[in-house]
C-alpha cells in the first residue's frame, strides 16, 4: 500500500511556529515515527508552500496510490483549485489538521475541499496522521 502525505503552506515551520496550537515536533521527526510504525505502508512525503505545487502533486499519484493524507492548512478554506484537484482524481484523500479548528477563528470553520475527501480528521496533533492513515488501511 502506497500513501501519498501532503503538507500546505507554513507547515514547513512545525516544532517553530506556534507551538502552544502545533506542539513542538518538527513534521520530519514525527514522519520517522509513522514510517517506523507503518513498516507494511510506503509512506511519502512532500511539503509546499505553493498552491500550485500542491495541485501538482496531487496529479501526480492520484491515480496510482491508495490514499492521500492532506493537511491544505491556509488552503483549506480559499482553494476551489484544490478542492477542483481532489475531485478530479481517483485516489481518496483524507483531510487533516493538527489544530481542532472548530475552536479556533470561525473562517476556519469553513473547507472548501472536504467535500471532496473521504473524510476529515483535526484535533488530535500530529495523530492526526496516524489516523488519517489507519482510516485508509481500513477502507481499502
Amino acid at each position: 500500500m502506497k500513501i501519498q502525505i501532503i503538507n500546505g503552506p507554513n507547515l514547513n515551520l512545525l516544532g517553530t511556529r506556534e507551538k502552544e496550537i502545533y506542539g513542538d515536533v518538527p513534521f520530519e521527526k514525527y514522519y520517522k515515527l509513522i514510517q517506523e510504525h507503518f513498516k507494511d505502508i510506503q509512506l511519502d512525503y512532500f511539503q509546499s508552500n505553493v498552491e500550485g505545487e500542491i495541485i501538482n502533486k496531487l496529479h501526480q499519484v492520484g491515480f496510482e496510490y491508495e490514499g492521500i493524507i492532506l493537511n491544505a492548512a491556509g488552503y483549506t478554506h480559499t482553494s476551489v483549485a484544490i478542492a477542483d484537484a481532489i475531485k478530479a482524481i481517483n485516489t481518496p484523500v483524507v483531510e487533516v489538521h493538527i489544530s481542532n479548528v472548530y475552536e479556533r477563528e470561525d473562517f476556519r470553520h469553513d473547507s472548501l475541499i472536504a467535500p471532496n475527501c473521504m473524510g476529515s480528521i483535526s484535533g488530535f496533533g500530529l495523530d492526526s496522521y496516524r489516523l488519517a492513515i489507519e482510516s485508509i488501511r481500513v477502507l481499502k
